[in-house]
């Protein structure tokens, strides 16, 4: 059988890479196949009030099934960690990363399971938010009840040529505000010291 030359074999590679998510099933499986996961991220928050957008950066962490860690390093120190149904959250104050307990770590409880959700490719049957999948590796999620709606109108999640890789998400909070988070040098599938979902150093 004759070798398939190097143009048609990169020609087949683009091919099967941009269909990973053209069905539910392969994104499924795809997502299945991510043991864990590190990215760099921008934030960028726009306001119809602002003249600029706010600009946060840092760094993400994700090891399967449930252990997040994300960390933003500028403009001021945070982190967020999720480990074995454990969720903190230390901001930097006074040049000290201070425990936060709020009440408002439930929510950002909310906003981990469901960032666990989607990398473990748990999209449909969300008790939160449909999904719908669309072309160009698009999938919007709208919320299903009214009063999530009244704070998320819904997010846009941009999957990457890159196989079980989410390359952008957009979270609309109103008609001229809305977040969006960029990730870049994402590796996916190495090993990731445990201690980094438990402790903030």
């Amino acid at each position: 059988m004759k070798a398939l030359p190097a143009k048609a074999l990169l020609l087949l590679t683009v091919f099967f890479c941009l269909g990973w998510a053209q069905t539910w099933d392969a994104v499924r499986q795809s997502f299945g196949k991510l043991t864990s996961i590190q990215a760099e991220f921008t934030q960028e928050k726009h306001m119809a009030i602002l003249a600029r957008p706010l600009i946060s950066k840092g760094r993400f962490y994700f090891q399967a099934p449930s252990s997040l860690r994300w960390e933003y390093t500028h403009p001021v120190r945070s982190i967020l960690m999720a480990d074995e149904g454990r969720t903190k959250h230390f901001i930097q104050q006074n040049n000290r990363l201070k425990e936060n307990s709020g009440a408002h770590l439930q929510s950002m409880q909310i906003v981990l399971q469901e960032i666990g959700n989607w990398l473990n490719g748990r999209f449909e049957g969300n008790p939160v938010f449909n999904a719908a999948l669309e072309p160009d590796r698009k999938i919007v999620l709208l919320p299903k009840e009214k009063a999530m709606a009244a704070f998320i109108e819904k997010i846009e999640l941009q999957l990457s040529e890159q196989t079980g890789v989410i390359q952008a998400v957009v979270i609309y909070e109103g008609r001229d505000s809305y977040t969006k988070l960029l990730f870049e040098n994402v590796v996916p599938n190495q090993k990731i010291d445990a201690a980094l979902f438990r402790s903030v150093e």
